[in-house]
């Protein structure tokens, strides 16, 4: 191969490696739990009342640290402050295990509307009433994708699982929350995360709940 010939294939080859480089990971990291102590409240975190302090920690298995959210008659949402480009990274992805479901929750009926885990996106809307929220639950009856409503409307649901057939186990989700929140909120535009959030809640049936969350992750696709 002729000297120029040759020197323009490398070219070609170290832009384009240059280029892979460039190119945003597949993933980033929101929260892995890596900078907390197992026992202590999680590091960056927010609880909604000081009570939630108790009631979500940190735990730690081989291989994995993990929240884990252990409730008797309460509801109190944590959050994480987070921020990340929707239109680069537009899928959420977290894993969760339900280690007891509230007695008798269904979250249709606002008298039992507790959940042994919900995610939320948080994006900014309002300094009084708070943030508008796409809340994606684990329901032991609700059937997997039906879409409920809170908050008066600031907060739209959708079941993203049903049923205690894996409770006792880590299941991997992956939601593209930009579609979710275009399509939930009939909204054109790519919003900017407030954060994440989570609740294991069990106030409304008065009985108790417990489960984990771990490895929250933004992703391309």
């Amino acid at each position: 191969m002729p000297r120029a010939a040759a020197l323009a294939v490398l070219a070609a080859l170290l832009g384009g490696a240059a280029a892979r480089a460039d190119a945003p990971p597949a993933c980033v990291t929101l929260e892995d739990f890596a900078r907390t102590r197992p026992g202590e409240f999680p590091a960056g975190w927010k609880p909604r009342t000081d009570e939630g302090r108790k009631l979500y920690t940190v735990a730690e298995e081989p291989g994995r640290r993990f929240l884990r959210a252990v409730v008797r008659g309460l509801g109190v949402q944590a959050a994480k402050p987070a921020g990340w480009d929707l239109a680069t990274y537009p899928v959420l992805a977290w894993s969760w295990r339900v280690r007891e479901f509230p007695r008798g929750a269904d979250e249709r009926a606002p008298a039992t509307n507790d959940s042994a885990l919900a995610v939320y996106l948080l994006v900014p809307y309002s300094r009084f009433v708070g943030p508008k929220a796409v809340k994606y639950v684990w329901s032991e009856r609700v059937p997997a994708g039906a879409r409920l409503a809170s908050n008066y409307g600031l907060t739209q649901v959708r079941v993203l699982r049903s049923g205690a057939g894996s409770k006792g186990e880590w299941v991997e989700e992956r939601v593209n929350v930009l579609e979710d929140w275009r399509t939930l909120f009939e909204d054109g535009g790519t919003p900017t995360p407030a954060g994440l959030g989570v609740l294991t809640d069990s106030d409304d049936t008065r009985s108790s709940a417990q489960g984990d969350y771990a490895d929250f992750r933004a992703c391309r696709g």
